[in-house]
């Protein structure tokens, strides 16, 4: 039986268990326990909001949910010998949701409470919840599809040192001062009101909070990266910043699709993680990592037949032509894939939540052919109950009457 080094106690609160998560980064939150080279351990964790979204109907929890608080990870794990500039090697063992826990959903903020990667289309607060059966994961908000799931953390990662933390809020200061009044805001600064640091004492944890990096962007220690490839059997080698490394781990999605363009992403659940650790010494030096490297699953569920939509850097509003930007070419091949499949009956928001938690593949296709770059978005024609392929007969309605569910 795998040692559990982290449980969560799903009717209480994050801040009210007694083995604190912590929702924030910073190279003094104690570790919750070491373990050697070579060890095997699970790690329970909350959802991202900590229990903040119900399995219901109404978005209102979705439009009210606080972002400071996020994310709540598992950790802080040490390694024995691990050391700044060796590799932390972590495999993924097994992932998946707990047995008290078996439903995710998926949500769309609203543009005052950060958005989404298609905010000016879609500015209201939305949510789809997702039933778990066996490997499969189906929606009453979203008929008509169903696919195994690519269960993975949505985030997982090292402690900084202080150097890489005061770099980063350096940079990203610099960067809201550019425009500081936007929304939605252009980074998440340290915000100690909300921040949960772990095992901290009180006192050091409320001067560490004043600093400590909220968990929303990856950086170089990795963190919220939400690669939907890092599901079990997957290897992970992430550099050390602090003695015995700090790995931490949370987010864990169901499915996820390419981007996450939702922002509350892919189907987010409440689950848990085995996983598997050993060291490479030097190995930053060695082989020269900035950011952590990863090798996919060889198990991960395989589609033989996608469609594929295209995406070119011309804005959709004003035609305007952008410089080989690939966030807008991106953003161009969702919006036409939204708009084929509301043919079959969807409504947008009903195909811009599917994106987010279906295993579609976003690629690059182009980044050198002046002016435009082009991005791709594969959708696996498997997932759907109908054929969604072009014929001559044209595309017929599929699905009627069930949606997404909006705040009131």
């Amino acid at each position: 039986m795998t040692h559990t080094a982290f449980k969560v106690e799903l009717n209480k609160s994050p801040e009210e268990q007694d083995t604190k998560t912590h929702n924030r980064w910073h190279p003094d939150i104690p570790m919750v326990e070491q373990f050697k080279p070579g060890d095997v351990f699970r790690v329970e964790t909350y959802d991202w909001t900590g229990g903040q979204i119900d399995n219901n109907d109404s978005a209102n929890d979705i439009r009210d949910v606080d972002l400071t608080k996020v994310h709540y990870l598992s950790g802080p794990f040490g390694v024995e010998g691990a050391e700044p500039g060796d590799l932390l090697v972590v495999d993924i063992l097994d992932v998946g949701a707990l047995p008290d826990s078996p439903w995710g959903f998926n949500g769309v903020f609203a543009k005052e409470n950060g958005g989404s990667f298609l905010v000016e289309h879609y500015p209201n607060a939305f949510k789809s919840c997702w039933d778990f059966h066996g490997i499969f994961t189906s929606s009453r908000h979203v008929p008509g599809v169903r696919w195994p799931g690519i269960i993975h953390p949505g985030l997982i990662g090292c402690l900084p040192d202080r150097k890489l933390l005061e770099t980063a809020n350096k940079r990203e200061a610099a960067l809201i001062a550019t425009n500081p009044d936007r929304v939605p805001p252009l980074a998440a600064p340290p915000y100690a009101d909300t921040a949960l640091m772990g095992q901290m004492e009180s006192g050091a944890a409320s001067k560490a909070a004043a600093e400590a990096w909220r968990t929303v962007p990856p950086r170089e220690h990795g963190g919220n990266c939400d690669i939907k490839n890092l599901s079990r059997g997957s290897r992970i080698y992430f550099p050390v910043y602090v003695k015995g490394g700090g790995l931490s781990m949370g987010d864990i999605h169901w499915s996820q699709g390419d981007g996450e363009i939702t922002f509350c992403g892919g189907i987010e659940m409440a689950g848990f993680l085995d996983i598997g650790v050993d060291i490479i010494k030097d190995g930053v030096n060695k082989y020269g990592v900035t950011n952590p490297i990863f090798m996919p699953s060889r198990i991960d569920p395989q589609f033989s037949d996608y469609i594929v939509f295209e995406g070119i850097s011309v804005d959709e509003h004003s035609g305007e032509q952008y410089y080989l930007d690939a966030h807008v070419a991106y953003r161009r091949a969702c919006l036409n894939a939204i708009e084929y499949l509301k043919k079959f009956g969807y409504t947008g928001e009903q195909v811009y939540t599917l994106l987010s938690t279906a295993p579609v593949e976003g690629h690059i296709a182009g980044i050198v052919d002046i002016p435009n770059a082009c991005c791709t978005l594969a959708i696996p024609t498997g997932i759907f109950d109908f054929d969604i392929r072009p014929n001559a007969k044209g595309p017929e309605k599929q699905v009627s009457g069930a949606n997404v569910s909006f705040a009131s």
